[in-house]
C-alpha cells in the first residue's frame, strides 16, 4: 500500500513531489510510519524499483514461462510495455525520472537494460536485427509518449505497438 501510494505521488506530482511526508499523506500513515518502513527517501526509491522489477518479470513468466527463448522474451517485452494502461505506464516513467534526479539508481536501470541486451544478442542471426528494431521502437515510444515529448493517442499507441508486433513474425 505505501508503495503503491509512492508511485502514485511520483504520478501525480512528479519525481520531485516524491517526498516521505507526500507518501505518508498520500498513504493515510504517519511520516514516522513511513520511515520506519524505508528509512529514507532513497530506500523508498530503491523499494519502488524492486517491485516494478518483481512485477515485470511475473509478467514476462507469465507471458512465455521459465523456458522461453530470447525471441520469446522480446515479444513478451513488447506486449507488457504496449499492453500497459496508461496509468501504470505513467508511473513507470515517473519512476524513471524520479531515478534520473538520483543518479545513484541508475545502475539498476543499467543492470536492467543490460540484461535486455543480452537478450537482444542471443537473437539468431534471422532475427536480430528485427529484434533489435523492435526493442528500441518499443523503448524511444514508451518514453516519447510518457516523457510527454509526442502526444500520442491510443489508437495511435496501439497502431505503434501492430507495426512492432509484425517486425517479430
Amino acid at each position: 500500500m505505501v508503495l503503491a501510494s509512492a508511485e502514485d505521488v511520483v504520478a501525480e506530482r512528479g519525481p520531485a513531489g516524491l517526498t516521505i511526508d507526500a507518501v505518508a499523506q498520500a498513504a493515510g500513515i504517519t511520516k514516522g510510519g513511513v520511515q520506519s518502513c524505508f528509512g529514507t527517501k532513497e530506500a523508498l526509491i530503491e523499494a519502488m524499483l524492486a517491485r516494478w522489477g518483481g512485477m515485470y518479470s511475473q509478467q514476462v513468466e507469465e507471458l512465455v514461462g521459465a523456458s522461453a527463448t530470447p525471441m520469446d522474451l522480446l515479444k513478451a517485452h513488447v506486449s507488457i510495455t504496449g499492453g500497459e494502461d496508461e496509468g501504470s505506464a505513467a508511473r513507470s516513467a515517473a519512476l524513471i525520472a524520479s531515478l534520473l534526479q538520483t543518479p545513484g539508481h541508475l545502475g539498476w536501470v543499467n543492470e536492467w537494460y543490460e540484461e535486455r541486451a543480452a537478450i537482444l544478442a542471443a537473437l539468431d542471426e534471422t532475427h536480430g536485427a528485427k529484434g533489435r528494431l523492435a526493442f528500441f521502437a518499443t523503448e524511444g515510444a514508451f518514453l516519447l509518449r510518457y516523457f510527454g515529448l509526442m502526444k500520442m493517442t491510443n489508437a495511435q499507441w496501439t497502431r505503434h505497438f501492430a507495426d512492432i508486433d509484425d517486425l517479430l513474425r
